[in-house]
C-alpha cells in the first residue's frame, strides 16, 4: 500500500512538473522525498535531462562555433533573398550545390539515423525539383515543353539514385513522375480519345513493367518489386487518365470493376510466378 502511495505522489509531483504548477528545483525537493532511490528518481529527472544537456551545450559553444552557426543562417539568408537576382548560371550552381550537400550529408547520416538521413535526401530531391521549376518561372520559360523537361530529368535523376543508394520508395517516385510526364504528352498530343484508345495508350506499358519486373528479378528483387508495383499502377491509369484529364465519368465504373476483376485473376493464375519476381 505505501509503494502504490509513493508511486501515485510521484506522479502527481511530475504532473505539477509538465502543467509548470511548481518550479523545478521545488519539484525536484519533493522527488527526494518520496520517490524511491533506486528508480522513481531517475525517471524524474529525465525529463530535465535533455534540456540541461542543451543549455550545457550553449553555455560550452566556442566563439568559432557561434561564428560559424550564424554565418551559415547569415549565408543562407542571403542567398534565399537575392537569390532572383543572381546569374543564371550561378543560379545553376547554387540549385546543384545544395543539392550535392543535402545528399551527401544524408547518406553520411543514414548509417547512424535512418530517419534523419532520409529526410535529408528527401529535402535533396524536392530542391531539385522546386528550384528547377523556380528558375524556369524567374526566367519566364512558361511553355509546358520546359516544365514537362525538367519534370523528366528529376524522374530520371530519381530513379537512379534510388537504386543506387537503395532508397525504394525513391526509385518509386521517380517511376511515378515517369507516368505523370507521359500522361502530359498525352493530354497535348492526342484530342478526345474514346475508351478503348485510353485502354491501348496505357496498357501496353503495363505489360513493359510486368515483363520488366520478370527480366531484373534475377539481379535484383527490390528493384523488381518497384517494378511490379509500377506495373500495377500503370494498369489502372486509364481510369485515372479518364477521370482527371478527358473529365469522362461514363462507364468508368463498370471499367474499373472490370479491370480489378482482370487483374485480380491475373494476379491468382500467375500468383507461383510474380511472387517469385518480388521476393
Amino acid at each position: 500500500m505505501n509503494q502504490e502511495r509513493r508511486q501515485m505522489i510521484v506522479r502527481e509531483i511530475d504532473h505539477w512538473r509538465r502543467s509548470k504548477l511548481l518550479p523545478d528545483q521545488y519539484c525536484d525537493f519533493l522527488l527526494n522525498l518520496y520517490a524511491d532511490p533506486d528508480e522513481d528518481q531517475p525517471k524524474a529527472r529525465a525529463s530535465t535531462h535533455t534540456v540541461g544537456k542543451a543549455i550545457a551545450a550553449v553555455q560550452k559553444a566556442t566563439g568559432k562555433q557561434w561564428l560559424l552557426t550564424f554565418g551559415s543562417f547569415t549565408f543562407i539568408s542571403f542567398v534565399v533573398l537575392y537569390f532572383s537576382r543572381f546569374h543564371p548560371a550561378m543560379q545553376i550552381g547554387v540549385v546543384i550545390g545544395t543539392v550535392i550537400g543535402f545528399l551527401w550529408v544524408g547518406s553520411r547520416l543514414r548509417a547512424r539515423h535512418e530517419a534523419v538521413g532520409l529526410t535529408l535526401t528527401s529535402i535533396a530531391m524536392l530542391t531539385l525539383l522546386g528550384g528547377g521549376l523556380h528558375m524556369l518561372s524567374l526566367h519566364e520559360l512558361t511553355h509546358w515543353g520546359w516544365k514537362m523537361g525538367m519534370v523528366s530529368l528529376c524522374s530520371v535523376f530519381w530513379i537512379i539514385y534510388g537504386i543506387k543508394a537503395r532508397i525504394h520508395g525513391l526509385h518509386l517516385c521517380g517511376w511515378l513522375a515517369a507516368l505523370l510526364v507521359y500522361g502530359w504528352l498525352l493530354s497535348r498530343f492526342t484530342g478526345a480519345p474514346v475508351w478503348y484508345e485510353v485502354q491501348l495508350y496505357w496498357l501496353p506499358l503495363a505489360i513493359l513493367f510486368g515483363w520488366s519486373c520478370w527480366f531484373f528479378h534475377r539481379w535484383t528483387k527490390p528493384v523488381s518489386a518497384i517494378l511490379f508495383v509500377t506495373c500495377a499502377l500503370a494498369w489502372f491509369m486509364p481510369e485515372l487518365y479518364t477521370l482527371v484529364v478527358l473529365d469522362d465519368s461514363a462507364w468508368l465504373q463498370l471499367q474499373l470493376l472490370i479491370k480489378i476483376a482482370i487483374g485480380g485473376g491475373l494476379l491468382f493464375a500467375l500468383r507461383k510466378q510474380w511472387m517469385v519476381w518480388v521476393a
